[in-house]
């Protein structure tokens, strides 16, 4: 491709940023609209009844509409504190939207009431609706969860207080981040990093810049570290207290639910990962040995196998991702040669941009944008191709009815880790030489130890830390300590050298609009690992039946969605030991080329 823009366009979606006048218009019309929702949901205080049917479906409607418009202007917040995270405005607006979304989630809780006040009979009725078809799923899903909740009050009461006593941690953390910066010396000079540069030198070539870049880290997050600790334990501790009131014991139900899967799914998962884990443990000891160590530390892990390894420009990795989503699906590289060309990615590598990198969409726009830091490594190369499959995922569903669109986390992994796996595969295949080989399966099987090793490290310790946590505030001392613990267990104990505040370091465990926002990584590249198999055994007519799983990932359970278009049960061990199976041939492979 020819010269690509490496920032976003937000303009196309509200000219100004975060001083934009069109933004805040579109802000105060939508605060005006919940408000007055929320007055017509207040005084429908009779059930609905099958006389009342179109009545219902406008209510419907209106709902969607107010979430969907919300989600437009969420959209636009996190778009604009992420590309820079010492922009005051964005802030400011992120504290609106925070309580606009109180509002719509006072709204929800009452809506939710007025689902569960309706009796079997009418609800069976009311659901007949022709204008209802498309959406029965998610109305269904609403109505059971409402069932598990408290009374409308009392949840307007959890949700008016969640934003200064519990967004607000989240919001905290990252005002901290945005503090934070990262002294290093390089190449003889001294540099002032942001922290997601200074997270992109952990798989650098020279493991004197890793070690040097991973202490200036480590002492980075142990200086903050007590005011990380008070937001991680104010979050936890708001989420333990509603859920005890909503009598909740289960520290899981919520991200359970939230993932529309059940718990022996995921007990089925973890036991036949850990079955595996040896292996991979053995591809890491492989690994040691090439790189002249007995043990690999915490920032080996990531570290490319030779110190010639050439940098990427965004262009070549843009081109060679298109290319070989063609080969399995045209529409996925129409899709992202789109995307790049019109500037739906922020990948540019500056100072002042949020850490890490995710996708969002603009419903209403019916578009995406990612965001990135592109240093010109293979592994950027994955997370473009990683967060284009997002964005292909929702322009599959853009379509549907918005309440039909609302996918959970674990599958929504599935299409990302799908186009990782794409283009890892490609550039394994077109390797040159014996040593390209090497390095390639090395960086499949680094993302295999990040997403079956580290991830589950996350979910070990976030297990740990709740259980405790609900004995009290626990301390930075405890919580280094919890985090090593989980780390040497899920790497079986594989490295010589640990990460104590990566509690700190993973914005995933501030994240207060999704619990436990770590195992369904692990869950998609599994999910999309067997998918993979599958479509490797047939071929090109597999593209429409992926498009189609992909489509309807708003409308059943995770379970229904593989029953119905994979054919297997993932409460069974078969599904996940073929996705296991698949994995371990590249360490196979791997410890036969090193031998």
């Amino acid at each position: 491709m020819e010269k690509l823009n490496q920032q976003w366009d937000l303009e196309s979606i509200f000219q100004g940023g975060s001083m934009s006048d069109a933004f805040q218009d579109f802000l105060n019309s939508l605060t005006e609209s919940i408000s007055r929702f929320r007055s017509e949901l207040e005084l429908k205080t009779i059930p609905f009844t099958v006389n009342e049917a179109q009545a219902f479906s406008r209510l419907v409607r209106t709902y969607e509409t107010l979430t969907k418009q919300f989600h437009e202007a969420h959209a636009y917040v996190e778009c604009l504190t992420a590309q820079n995270i010492k922009d005051v405005n964005a802030s400011l607006a992120n504290n609106r939207i925070q309580s606009l979304g109180a509002e719509l989630n006072a709204c929800d809780s009452l809506f939710e009431n007025i689902l569960r006040q309706i009796s079997d009979l009418s609800w069976s009725e009311l659901l007949k609706n022709s204008d209802l078809k498309e959406v029965q799923f998610a109305l269904r899903e609403k109505r059971e969860l409402s069932k598990k909740k408290l009374s409308s009050d009392q949840e307007q009461l959890i949700s008016g207080l969640a934003v200064d006593g519990y967004h607000a941690w989240e919001d905290l953390y990252y005002s901290l981040i945005g503090k934070m910066h990262i002294d290093l010396e390089k190449d003889g000079k001294s540099e002032t990093l942001s922290v997601s540069q200074a997270n992109n030198l952990l798989d650098d070539a020279d493991r004197n810049i890793r070690g040097k870049a991973f202490e200036a880290l480590e002492s980075a997050w142990s200086e903050y570290a007590d005011l990380f600790a008070a937001a991680l334990n104010h979050i936890a501790g708001y989420r333990i207290a509603a859920y005890k009131a909503r009598g909740w014991e289960n520290i899981l139900d919520e991200p359970l639910d939230y993932n529309r899967m059940s718990e022996q799914t995921l007990t089925t998962m973890w036991t036949e990962i850990n079955k595996y884990k040896p292996k991979l443990a053995t591809f890491m000891e492989r690994k040691a040995q090439l790189l002249g160590l007995k043990k690999l530390s915490w920032y080996d892990v990531d570290a490319p196998l030779s110190k010639n390894s050439s940098k990427l420009t965004y262009e070549d990795a843009a081109d060679f991702i298109i290319e070989h989503f063609q080969s399995f699906n045209p529409k996925m590289a129409s899709f992202a040669k789109e995307a790049l060309e019109n500037r739906w990615i922020e990948a540019e590598n500056r100072a002042d941009k949020r850490p890490g990198g995710f996708c969002t969409n603009f419903p209403i726009a019916e578009q995406s944008r990612i965001f990135m830091t592109f240093s010109g490594t293979a592994s950027n190369r994955s997370t473009l191709a990683h967060e284009l499959g997002h964005a292909y995922h929702q322009s599959l569903m853009n379509k549907l009815p918005y309440l039909s669109q609302n996918y959970a986390m674990n599958v929504a992994e599935t299409a990302s880790t799908f186009s990782e796996m794409i283009v890892s595969d490609a550039a394994q295949a077109v390797a040159k030489t014996k040593e390209e080989r090497i390095n390639f399966l090395a960086d499949k099987l680094e993302r295999c130890v990040a997403l079956l090793m580290n991830i589950h490290a996350r979910f070990l310790f976030e297990t740990q830390f709740y259980a405790e946590r609900k004995q009290g505030v626990v301390s930075v001392k405890r919580l280094n300590q919890l985090m090593i613990d989980a780390q040497r267990e899920a790497y079986l104990d594989s490295l010589d050298v640990y990460h104590p505040t990566f509690w700190a370091s993973k914005l995933h465990f501030f994240i207060t609009d999704w619990p436990f926002y770590n195992f369904p990584y692990t869950f998609g590249f599994l999910f999309s690992t067997g998918i993979y198999v599958q479509a490797l055994q047939e071929g090109p007519k597999f593209a429409d039946r992926y498009d189609a799983l992909l489509r309807d990932t708003g409308r059943m359970t995770t379970e229904e969605l593989a029953e119905k278009h994979l054919n297997v049960d993932l409460t069974k061990p078969a599904f996940w030991q073929s996705a296991l199976d698949y994995i371990m041939r590249d360490v196979d492979e791997f410890l036969e080329l090193t031998e």
